[in-house]
């Protein structure tokens, strides 16, 4: 029973990442002269760091004591074509934390929408999910230093699979001064 749910968190957390990879691909296509920043030259290891702690920091503003999965920081090309030659890049952190009860879960989200502002972070949606049957909560924020974006959104398990609640913390393009 436990290897099916480890599965199937795995599987919900590949699924977030081509998600995520597929919205940030069609989002990062657009021109460069349409993007409203310049991507900064970093190292992508820089970068991987930075997006980990604060993935490290949401998971303690949840207060929630449960199973996370694994795996961490990764850069991925963005941009367009040309860009991602010259190594234009971003990193995401996809991961989600579970094993707990239902109820945990839900004061998880109540702590984090609650805690962000105080920590460097601009709520910019806190509600239910329109797009579920379930409509339940998520809270989309910008860190407001390094403007790296999270999503988290509270899965109850109703398709068989596990309650948990879903992360997605990425950072915006930049130019990677490893790439090769």
């Amino acid at each position: 029973m436990i290897r099916r749910n480890s599965r199937t968190v795995t599987a919900l957390a590949l699924l977030g990442a081509l998600a995520l990879t597929a919205g940030c691909t069609s989002m990062d296509n657009e021109p460069s002269a349409q993007r409203s920043y310049d991507p900064q030259p970093r190292t992508h290891q820089e970068v991987q760091k930075e997006v980990g702690d604060l993935s490290s920091r949401v998971l303690d503003m949840t207060q929630v004591k449960g199973r996370v999965t694994e795996g961490g920081p990764a850069a991925y090309p963005c941009g367009s074509d040309e860009e991602k030659k010259e190594g234009l890049r971003n990193v995401r952190h996809v991961w989600s934390v579970y094993g707990v009860d239902d109820g945990t879960l839900d004061k998880g989200m109540q702590n984090l929408a609650a805690q962000l502002p105080g920590n460097g972070w601009k709520v910019v949606k806190n509600g239910p999910n329109e797009n579920t049957e379930s409509k339940r909560i998520e809270v989309l924020a910008v860190h407001e230093q390094t403007h790296t974006q999270l999503e988290a959104k509270r899965m109850d398990g109703s398709k068989g699979g596990e309650t948990l609640i879903y992360f997605a913390v990425y950072s915006r393009c930049f130019k990677d001064t490893d790439a090769k």
